[in-house]
């Protein structure tokens, strides 16, 4: 069991003061081997938090990061799994399954994380898996009106991957799950 931490567009401080106490209480180190990060963290003090809960820490460059070293796509592989990881700003139209499948082609992973519009997906598509953690404080978006705090868990098992999404609604954590299996 590898256990993938996947998440993104916290916008802390400038829309939202900190990541949920709740999900806090969650995160604990020595659990999560890896952590794929979106981007627009927007600050050193949610990048150091996520530093702390695992060694093996990717980030991406979103459009309100401070730190302009990130790269705009980074590609890692976890057990069998390619997996890209992009925040989203650069694809257009944003949040499109098409304009993702391009980028997912472009940088043949098996699994593409994007993030950006806010709102959590993860869905197969042409034989490829494609997640957006959504964001983790439920950060204000201008593409939709409601945005809720989530964060992904990904259980990698050889050819298998279980998604766990976290959910924050009405003060309680709920999880959902899915599972892809990657094609021979």
């Amino acid at each position: 069991m590898v256990l993938v931490l996947v998440i993104g567009d916290a916008h802390v401080p400038h829309r939202a003061a900190s990541l949920p106490s709740k999900f806090t209480k969650l995160l604990v180190p020595g659990k999560i081997q890896h952590i794929l990060c979106t981007g627009n963290l927007c600050s050193k003090e949610i990048q150091d938090y996520l530093k702390t809960l695992a060694v093996d820490v990717h980030f991406a460059k979103g459009d309100f990061d401070e730190n302009q070293t990130f790269p705009e796509n980074k590609t890692v592989t976890i057990g069998q799994f390619k997996i890209g990881l992009c925040h989203g700003h650069q694809i257009v139209p944003w949040g499109d399954r098409e304009a993702r499948a391009i980028l997912q082609r472009q940088l043949d992973v098996d699994i593409l994380i994007t993030g950006h519009t806010h709102q959590f997906e993860a869905y197969e598509y042409q034989k490829k898996f494609f997640i957006n953690p959504g964001s983790a404080t439920g950060a204000f978006s201008s593409l939709t009106e409601e945005t809720i705090p989530t964060f992904v868990l990904m259980d990698v098992q050889g050819s298998h991957v279980i998604t766990y999404v976290y959910i924050l609604r009405d003060g309680e954590v709920k999880v959902d799950k899915m599972e892809y299996i990657k094609p021979e």
